[in-house]
């Protein structure tokens, strides 16, 4: 019997090119949900606490080609942790947190793919880089050099017209690529990280490379 969760998450597959990865946000949800969802062919899984991610990983370690991606605002004393548990850092949100995360990968021998976080609107919501401080800091962001700094994250403001919305996901890929017109020696943004359940098709139409999508596929949290 085809589980509901394997029906949703072909029926998202449908919907999105080959070329886009699916993320699926297992935050609050059981591992015996993100099976579920391993065995409708799932591999990428997005967490946003890494305490939660921490015991999840631990009941999943039998299976170990998940590459698990962080999509929470990470907190300086845990970017460490944060290290030693994810492939994935999607929300680099300022210039201390890529510091410190390109010290300790350094130290740790490891090379994480990040994701900038960047606020196209402003939106005292979110974490992130205004577009005029991100082109800021770049010089000194292209001095971590043990940061594979690949992409773009973003999430538009609550309340927004589908309009809007798109506006917001057409300038950050217009923002990618007047990053990439810069020729920086280490940053390549290859990746766009946007779109969620509400709004992921608007994110694939201006672009997205990656969507990460938690209540379409798995229901509203408890």
């Amino acid at each position: 019997m085809t589980s509901l969760i394997s029906e949703r998450i072909a029926n998202i597959r449908a919907s999105l090119p080959p070329s886009v990865r699916l993320i699926a946000v297992s935050k609050k949800v059981s591992t015996e949900l993100m099976r579920e969802a391993y065995s409708a062919g799932i591999r990428d899984f997005g967490e946003s606490r890494i305490q939660e991610a921490t015991v999840k990983q631990a009941e999943l370690q039998d299976l170990p080609d998940i590459t698990w991606h962080f999509i929470g605002h990470l907190q300086s004393n845990k970017a460490k942790k944060a290290l030693e548990l994810f492939d994935w850092i999607h929300s680099v949100d300022n210039l201390n947190i890529a510091q410190r995360l390109d010290t300790l990968a350094q130290q740790m021998g490891v090379n994480p793919s990040v994701c900038l976080q960047v606020k196209i609107l402003s939106d005292p919501q979110k974490s992130g880089w205004m577009t005029p401080e991100l082109l800021a800091d770049l010089q000194t962001l292209n001095e971590c050099q043990h940061l594979q700094i690949q992409g773009l994250m973003t999430i538009p403001p609550l309340g927004l017209k589908d309009t809007e919305i798109l506006n917001v996901f057409q300038r950050t890929q217009e923002l990618a690529q007047e990053i990439n017109e810069q020729k920086l020696s280490l940053i390549k943004i290859q990746h766009l990280s946007m779109g969620m359940s509400g709004d992921y098709q608007l994110a694939v139409s201006a672009g997205a490379t990656m969507v990460r999508l938690g209540t379409i596929i798995f229901g509203e949290r408890v």
